[in-house]
């Protein structure tokens, strides 16, 4: 069994910074949960405070329905893998991963299964008898989760585990971590700021923003129906579009004024719109539509500039505002810079925030 209940968990430093404010969240048996946001948002003040590491504020944290705040780490039954890997340099990788074990007093036969089962699991059972220092990082940072991963604990904190991995490593092993976890039922909790992680990994994702959570949800939901600006900005690669909007009259006319041009609804494949007069809307650059200026309605534009990133290309549009828009196509667009272009939206694939609030609006609402 392996459950984490936050309940109202602050933390806060003795100079007065709230670092964590206010979090109520619970992890549940099994799961894989990835704790996101920016530098400085709160996500490693609350791993630690899991682990034992800070002192909590306010608030309760339980772990298997028994009250930890007051535990030593030692006590609470969790395991770590941190950013650095933290490896003792004077034993073999087969040691580091015992280590724990060892300590343990478990018998030596059931350590060297133990340990080579794990290795076989992340790759490193070519390296078992080689020291730190000869192994590559990726290596070495599998070593650490290994010895992590050995250990029998009900919750498993990553922190930062894959961030000084090059590109094809992180890849990897994010794969073999997600593996690993689901073989063997693993509770898991995985901080990170890197969103493609976030999204790869994770049962569901804890989105956190200045110390407090944002959005909790399945990676399909915080990147399809983000709770508010700042999840919709935060996630996804390249960022949604967002775009201020106001109701204006001109004519007897009900008209959208966006990218300083008015247009109707319907020109730009808006199919609902909310009852304020001024609103945020919100498009992921895939969902973009190009058209020709003079051949189709929509927000006048020029190509600004335009990336071929393998199978797609990226295009940023400038509006008469100055305002960017993105958007990605396949490798066959073909764009020339100042291009004259208008922009729509495909139909129901726009989202709408609250101007003063940030939250999201809803049909209905």
């Amino acid at each position: 069994m392996g459950t984490v209940d936050l309940k109202n968990v602050w933390k806060i430093y003795d100079n007065g910074f709230e670092a964590v404010k206010g979090i109520s969240a619970t992890l549940h048996d099994g799961e894989f949960i990835s704790v996101l946001g920016p530098s400085g948002c709160g996500k490693t003040s609350t791993l630690r405070m899991i682990a034992g590491l800070e002192k909590i504020s306010r608030g309760e944290i339980l772990i298997d329905g028994i009250r930890v705040n007051e535990l030593i780490p030692g006590d609470r039954n969790i395991a770590m893998a941190f950013e650095s890997y933290a490896l003792y340099p004077h034993l073999t990788v087969f040691e580091n991963i015992a280590y724990p074990l060892r300590i343990r007093k478990l018998p030596e036969s059931d350590i060297a299964e133990q340990v080579n089962s794990i290795c076989d699991a992340l790759g490193i059972a070519p390296y078992k008898d080689q020291r730190p220092a000869s192994l590559s990082g990726g290596a070495q940072q599998r070593t650490g989760l290994a010895r992590a991963l050995v250990r029998s604990a009900s919750v498993f904190l990553l922190d930062e585990v894959l961030s000084h991995l090059d590109a094809s490593e992180r890849a990897m092993l994010r794969g073999e971590i997600r593996r690993v976890q689901k073989l063997m039922n693993l509770t898991a909790l995985f901080v990170t700021h890197d969103q493609l992680e976030a999204l790869a990994m994770s049962d569901r994702i804890f989105v956190m923003s200045d110390g407090e959570l944002q959005q909790i949800g399945t990676p399909e939901e915080i990147y399809d129906s983000p709770a508010n600006l700042f999840v919709a900005g935060f996630v996804g690669e390249p960022a949604m579009n967002i775009f201020a909007v106001e109701r204006v009259q001109d004519g007897g006319r009900d008209l959208l004024l966006i990218g300083g041009q008015k247009v109707t609804a319907r020109d730009i494949g808006i199919t609902w719109l909310p009852a304020a007069t001024r609103f945020t809307i919100g498009i992921r650059p895939k969902n973009v539509v190009l058209g020709r200026q003079g051949q189709s309605g929509g927000i006048d534009g020029r190509v600004h500039t335009f990336e071929m990133l393998g199978d797609v290309t990226l295009a940023s549009i400038e509006l008469g505002s100055g305002d960017l828009a993105f958007k990605v196509g396949d490798a066959g667009l073909r764009l020339a810079l100042d291009e004259p272009v208008t922009i729509s939206f495909q139909p129901d694939r726009v989202h709408f925030f609250d101007t003063e609030t940030s939250n999201r609006i809803r049909p209905g609402y």
